[in-house]
């Protein structure tokens, strides 16, 4: 079975959206998705979106997806990789596409000549944060990572 990453194009959007739905089920919280097909054409694919996608397939079938997007260090004065979400669908997992993934955008971000490449994993995700310890990322244990959204985020703006 050969795995092959490929970035993802518009055709691409049901493909992602399927992972997408499959990925928020895995964190039992697929009541959570506000994303669509239509949604993800424009965020993904439309003008002036900053966000990218690959796909990873097995013998020509997806199996899976990258989701992430540049961002910036001030220390270092460079951008970095932002990996908003991973997911390899269950039947292909131990294939070894989340590490193509992973390695693909490691290469993205040393072509750009980015700092960093940093994702979030959840704590009870410990299959993934296996995968992430082997590749020798290190989790950021001093961090806590904060979040304004829906509501809470539209009152702190009208303020």
């Amino acid at each position: 079975m050969t795995i092959t990453i490929r970035e993802a194009s518009p055709e691409d959007a049901s493909t992602l959206f399927h992972f997408i739905r499959e990925l928020a089920i895995y964190e039992k919280a697929e009541h959570e998705v506000e994303a669509t097909v239509e949604t993800i054409e424009s965020s993904i694919f439309g003008p002036g979106s900053v966000t990218h996608a690959l796909i990873a397939e097995a013998d020509g079938e997806p199996i899976g997806m990258a989701i992430w997007f540049f961002s910036y260090s001030t220390w270092k004065a460079k951008n970095g990789i932002y990996l908003e979400d991973l997911y390899v669908t269950p039947k292909a997992r131990g294939l070894g596409a989340g590490k193509a993934l992973l390695k693909r955008l490691a290469a993205i971000a040393v072509d750009h000549g980015c700092a960093r490449f940093e994702w979030s994993v959840l704590d009870w995700n410990t299959p993934a944060i296996k995968v992430y310890d082997a590749v020798g990322a290190e989790p950021l244990t001093e961090w806590i990572r904060y979040r304004l959204e829906d509501n809470a985020l539209k009152s702190f703006a009208a303020e």
